[in-house]
């Protein structure tokens, strides 16, 4: 049986790891065993899914085919046609934004932007700091999702909790990570890369490493509304 004692301390230890988690955007290069990779996958593999389904399935890029993919998604991002030549193929955020979701987007916009010394209207420093999404944000480790493409919706849930236990499972190890929509637009450049069969689905992008504490964009500390905000308890 556990003790009060056990449990209590157990809680602090995930706890910690789930509130100390934060999306990093400036990263050491100090290499990541892949030994802490595999047990980080390991643990992640745990997360729950639909009928034991366990949709997901992970490309670690690191060293030289990481730098490649950077290259070419850069390129990519620079090219002056890519809205016409790139499309992402699911929408990730809403078509037509609504209060209070646009008001948070906004928020941690100003907000990082006032870290970095980016004033508004400043374009090119804006497609700059974007464009460090593509460097996986200098991390030594990039994850790249997938998903087969028979799946529904539900997968798609299921796969939101294995990503949650990874950065959660990272957080234990005194890693940290970056989530990444940014590249779905190039999500085909993504599979020639990785020489994806048809059937397999980009979904999202991860950075991975320890994060460069000194750098002033880690600084950001998003907000979150409190529980009587979001929560109704009924008895």
């Amino acid at each position: 049986m556990t003790s009060p004692d056990s449990a209590a301390s157990a809680a602090h230890v995930v706890d910690a790891a789930l509130t100390t988690r934060r999306s990093i955007r400036a990263f050491l290069p100090t290499p990541v065993p892949r030994a802490d990779i595999e047990a980080i996958l390991e643990a992640a593999s745990r997360a729950p899914s639909g009928t034991n389904t366990q949709p997901w399935k992970v490309y670690v890029l690191s060293g030289d085919a990481l730098a490649r993919l950077s290259r070419e998604l850069l390129a990519a991002y620079d090219d002056p046609g890519r809205d016409a030549l790139y499309h992402e193929e699911y929408p990730y955020y809403p078509q037509q934004w609504l209060s209070p979701f646009i008001d948070r987007r906004r928020k941690i916009g100003w907000d990082m932007y006032g870290l970095l010394g980016i004033d508004k209207g400043d374009k090119a420093r804006m497609h700059e700091q974007h464009a460090r999404n593509f460097r996986f944000f200098d991390a030594p480790v990039g994850l790249l999702f997938t998903i087969d493409r028979s799946l529904e919706r539900g997968s798609w849930l299921d796969y939101g909790m294995f990503l949650q236990a990874i950065m959660t499972a990272a957080r234990g190890r005194g890693l940290d990570t970056c989530p990444q929509a940014a590249f779905t637009q190039f999500h085909r450049l993504i599979a020639e890369h990785l020489g994806l069969p048809e059937n397999e689905q980009f979904v999202c992008g991860m950075s991975l490493g320890f994060a460069d504490e000194s750098a002033p964009v880690n600084a950001l500390r998003t907000e979150r509304e409190p529980v009587e905000r979001f929560a109704r308890f009924l008895d």
